[in-house]
């Protein structure tokens, strides 16, 4: 997280809840990309049910019982109800949270509404570290939420850190407008393999090759974290566009967090090695199901706008994990 995900590119979960009778990659995604093979829509849509389809959390619990302000509490509001918390920015400062309990593998489950009209300069950080802070040994799984000016898509960046280093980038666009309405945003970790669910769909997925690396964060525990900040010397179009602080406060918005993982304790954490008796360390979350590999097919044909294993003047020797197939 953090503004060390910065690049240089050559362009400008209680158990998950069950999957909606069609697939997220839904009619308005294929009215907004006309190229999509008409069969493969009708595959996604009528895509089964997979690892993905477990049982709902109790979306009830307070933020109380989960988190704690990191920084900037009077930048932290929730609905009447208790049950939607906004985080806002303005020039002065962010605002963040955290998980109160580290886990080790598990399925991480948080449904965010963006920063809508001009929010160019904005990043909604969406993450697991190890943690509070960029400490130069951590481990950290990033999904950012890079804002843009007004009627330019959101793009997302996501990231991978083993000890320290980072440099593992993607960028999608998205298939809907984030700002308009709550979407679902996952992460599965097991030791096999992390993947970047958006509303169910697969976008990214990060795999292990079963040694000792350099690559795959798999034996530290992490904490959840979530926060706005301005990163504008960055997020949008490298710098070029500014926050412009007329427009705030921005506003992010979160509700229904959902977690089923191994709750790290020390100093006997029972998740210290894995034992497979919990779904998402079973054989079948080990890898894409046969549903879940069409609509990931279709977001790496058509969303993807950076990926860093294709970059071959940043990385003329490409980083080991590059070689491994997220199709295995």
């Amino acid at each position: 997280m953090h503004n060390s995900t910065h690049f240089h590119s050559g362009s400008q979960a209680e158990k998950a809840p069950p999957f909606p009778a069609f697939s997220a990659i839904s009619l308005k995604m294929a009215k907004r990309v006309s190229s999509m093979p008409i069969l493969l829509l009708i595959a996604a849509l009528m895509a089964a049910s997979s690892y993905v389809s477990k049982a709902a959390a109790d979306p009830k619990a307070s933020f109380e019982d989960n988190f704690d302000i990191m920084w900037s509490e009077d930048h932290f509001t929730t609905s009447t109800d208790g049950q939607i918390w906004h985080l806002s920015l303005d020039n002065e400062t962010g605002c963040g949270f955290q998980t109160k309990q580290k886990y080790r593998f598990g399925w991480f489950s948080m449904k965010l509404k963006l920063v809508g009209g001009d929010s160019a300069g904005v990043v909604t950080a969406y993450y697991m570290c190890t943690e509070n802070g960029a400490g130069p040994e951590r481990d950290e799984v990033d999904f950012e939420f890079l804002g843009n000016r007004t009627g330019q898509p959101y793009l997302i960046q996501t990231n991978i850190y083993k000890n320290g280093t980072g440099n593992r980038e993607m960028r999608h666009e998205l298939w809907f407008d984030p700002t308009e309405e709550f979407h679902t945003y996952s992460v599965l970790w097991n030791s096999h393999q992390i993947v970047f669910f958006v509303d169910k769909i697969a976008v990214r997925v990060f795999k292990n090759n079963g040694k000792e690396n350099n690559f795959f964060p798999d034996s530290k525990p992490m904490y959840l974290f979530s926060s706005i900040w301005n990163a504008d010397d960055w997020a949008t179009r490298g710098g070029l566009e500014k926050t412009d602080w007329k427009k705030a406060p921005f506003v992010s918005s979160y509700k229904e967090f959902s977690v089923d993982a191994c709750q790290w304790e020390d100093p006997f954490p029972a998740c210290v090695s894995t034992t497979t008796k919990n779904w998402w360390d079973q054989y079948p979350a080990w890898h894409l199901s046969d549903s879940q590999k069409l609509d990931y097919a279709w977001v790496q044909r058509n969303l993807v706008i950076y990926d860093y294993c294709k970059d071959k003047e940043r990385f003329p020797t490409l980083p080991e994990e590059c070689s491994l197939s997220p199709w295995d």
